[in-house]
């Protein structure tokens, strides 16, 4: 008789059962050692029957189990031929066919340690330490995968059923059970390996210490071993892996399954959020060549006022002043600017300025936007099933929100059709409603909203096109990110109405640029444009204070030209 192991790496051996018992575990007394982190120092037991002759195999109480053909066993037998025993990733069968055991072949060794995988060494921007260690906890991170694998399955652990903290708990003492066990190198910060396991087994893995840090306004997921962050406006490596691509799916399963989104081959985008409201989109292959990625825009977890943005240099008081007046009288704005410019910010702020007795709609694909009104809707559209139905689009929602008796319409963004909607929606009572959209200056923007309507499939011609958007839009904030990282308000223009088919518009405020500090950011400042605005005299007798020498044209120091 003959006990054959299948190491996971398919090395094959066998071993004599000359004895009536033979133990197998990790530990040094065990004749069938199995380097194996799911594996207890005395996992099992193969003993042969005093009458027949036969083999049994006997589980010793090991945290991970024992399974035989795909099920787990305390005790099970008599073993023959085609029996597959699983303890952790191993395979063993007992062999009753006659063959003679290879010379010098023994039970399996411990394997020696894998060599650390080289992480890129190039940096962007700021330079960042890459730990040595972190490579070789990857590799043994999967390792303890597996087993926590092995564990939940031979234990028959609904883990569906559990919320977040018994989950994590139960994977918490599997995980320390493991290392207590397993045969790691000496070197290895045991507590920071658990906790790196943790997070990546019911956490965001590598990403739970970047989503917490607050300095981090962007992360950027390129693959397993190739991720990004923005501090500061810079980009630059993160000193973080993720042990496999299959740990990076298990990630992206954990942030899209709460919100009732999908990502797979047949649908291999996704937008998303996090749980503190973070936006994520998600692309996985075959479209992502180099293994999934994943972008996640941060927003402050402290609720920014327009005050905050003149301590930022993203604008000057003055410039504030007339968005406060502009948003309490109801006038129509359109933010610009292009990705990662901080419209989305800036549309928070600008949103949270509206009286509070007022009724809000918000409309947006992945909810974003942080309002603290108590007459608030938030509606959020929703992808496409795997029938291919069910998709429920912006433009569906702000046909909606018409029948919510709603004060303001804010829209996260327009890309498409429902830029017709929001028009009308704006020239039909809905007046001070919100949106943003991408372009690169006030008259881009305006060309794009046409384009936009024209993507809503109605034979519209543009001069009528035109005069929608000059009657519904009366305000077009334009927000820049500099290379540098900075953000501003670069410009901020009033529609003034269609002359001779073309859309007028005068700017009020413009930041002027002087130049670069000695590190690199951009310098400059704000002025007004010495154009008044048209509804001047309309706020003046609404009895709201706003002075005329605030469009002045002033230089650098601040002087009127």
């Amino acid at each position: 008789m003959l006990l054959e192991v299948l190491t996971p790496a398919g090395k094959a051996s066998t071993i004599p059962l000359d004895v009536d018992s033979i133990e197998v575990g990790s530990g040094d007394a065990c004749r069938v050692r199995l380097a194996d982190p799911s594996v207890a120092r005395s996992h099992a037991r193969i003993s042969r029957h005093a009458d027949t002759g036969k083999y049994f195999i006997l589980d010793l109480g090991s945290a991970w189990g024992t399974a035989v053909n795909g099920e787990s066993v305390v005790r099970y037998g008599p073993l023959g031929d085609a029996d597959v025993i699983a303890i952790g990733s191993h395979k063993l069968k007992v062999l009753s066919h006659a063959a003679t055991p290879k010379a010098g072949v023994a039970a399996p060794q411990p394997k020696a340690p894998a060599p650390r995988p080289e992480l890129p060494a190039k940096t962007v921007g700021a330079a960042i330490d890459l730990d040595p260690q972190l490579a070789e906890m990857a590799v043994l991170a999967e390792q303890i995968h597996q087993a926590l694998f092995v564990a939940l399955d031979l234990r028959r652990n609904d883990v569906n059923r559990m919320n977040d903290a018994e989950l994590r708990e139960l994977t918490q003492r599997l995980i320390g059970e493991t290392l207590d066990r397993g045969d790691f190198p000496a070197h290895i910060d045991r507590a920071r390996l658990a906790a790196y396991v943790l997070n990546e087994a019911v956490g965001l893995g590598a990403l739970e210490s970047m989503v917490a840090d607050e300095s981090i306004t962007e992360i950027m997921v390129n693959g397993p071993r190739d991720v990004f962050v923005e501090r500061g406006g810079r980009l630059q490596r993160a000193p973080v892996v993720f042990s496999s691509d299959k740990t990076l799916f298990r990630v992206i399963e954990r942030i899209v399954a709460p919100i009732g989104r999908r990502v797979d081959e047949s649908s291999p985008l996704v937008d998303a959020r996090l749980r503190d409201g973070s936006r994520v989109n998600i692309v996985i292959p075959p479209l992502a060549i180099k293994g999934p990625t994943i972008t996640i825009r941060k927003f402050s977890k402290r609720r920014l006022e327009a005050d905050d943005l003149v301590g930022f240099g993203s604008v000057n008081a003055q410039m504030v002043d007339l968005l406060k007046v502009c948003v309490e009288q109801k006038k129509n704005i359109v933010v610009s600017g292009g990705t990662g410019s901080g419209k989305t910010t800036l549309l928070n702020v600008l949103s949270n300025l509206i009286p509070p007795h007022e009724r809000i709609v918000t409309i947006e694909d992945a909810a974003e936007l942080r309002l603290h009104h108590d007459n608030l809707v938030t509606l959020e559209a929703r992808p496409k099933n795997l029938e291919g139905k069910g998709a429920v689009t912006i433009r569906d929602l702000v046909k909606n929100a018409l029948r919510m008796r709603p004060d303001r319409i804010v829209v996260g963004e327009c890309r498409g059709g429902e830029a017709l909607d929001m028009l009308q929606a704006m020239n039909t009572g809905h007046d001070g409603s919100l949106t943003t959209a991408h372009a690169n200056s006030p008259r881009d923007a305006l060309s794009r909203l046409e384009v936009m309507v024209l993507m809503a499939g109605m034979d519209l011609p543009v001069a009528a096109i035109r005069e929608q958007i000059a009657s519904a839009v009366q305000v077009v904030v334009q927000q820049t990110r500099f290379a540098c990282g900075s953000r501003k308000v670069t410009r901020i223009a009033e529609i003034t109405g269609v002359d001779h088919g073309t859309i007028q518009m005068q700017e009020l405020f413009r930041f002027e640029r002087t130049g670069f500090d000695a590190n690199g950011k951009i310098q400059g400042y704000f002025t007004g444009c010495g154009q008044i605005p048209t509804f001047y005299e309309e706020v003046q007798r609404a009895g709201v204070p706003l002075e005329l020498s605030v469009f002045s044209k002033r230089d650098a120091s601040g002087d009127p030209c």
